[in-house]
């Protein structure tokens, strides 16, 4: 027999009723909300915040996400760089509730970014996986 407020847990937790994982052996919830990860943080793996996901691109044709767009720098919104960070090189940190990206900021100051208002043209073969 199902019991419904189990699996309602289990649902919550990013997990069925027959996986029979460890809570503390997962990285987190397997589906989670766009609105959920925009505005998350994004730290370097000197634990210096390096910045915040703005925006995520997804590819319509199979549905993916394939970029976050990654906002930089800056002062009180003015200066701020933007930088399309392939989503598999991020890292989902659920107990902090962050982002983990291997990048350092000195890089990160000195590299090419786009402006809010200038976005590079991302369905070309350069932005693909």
């Amino acid at each position: 027999m199902i019991n419904k407020d189990e699996t309602a847990r289990e649902a919550q937790q990013g997990r069925g009723a027959n996986d029979k994982t460890n809570p503390d052996q997962r990285s987190g919830a397997k589906l989670m909300g766009a609105n959920d990860l925009v505005g998350s943080n994004v730290y370097n793996h000197q634990y210096e915040k390096i910045g915040d996901i703005k925006e995520l691109m997804i590819d319509t044709s199979n549905g993916r996400v394939e970029y976050a767009v990654l906002s930089f720098g800056g002062f009180l919104g003015l200066g701020k760089k933007l930088f399309a960070v392939p989503w598999k090189a991020l890292q989902l940190d659920a107990e902090n509730k962050r982002f983990m990206l291997d990048a350092e900021k000195r890089d990160l100051k000195d590299a090419p970014g786009f402006e809010k208002d200038d976005w590079p043209n991302m369905a070309g073969q350069k932005w693909s996986s």
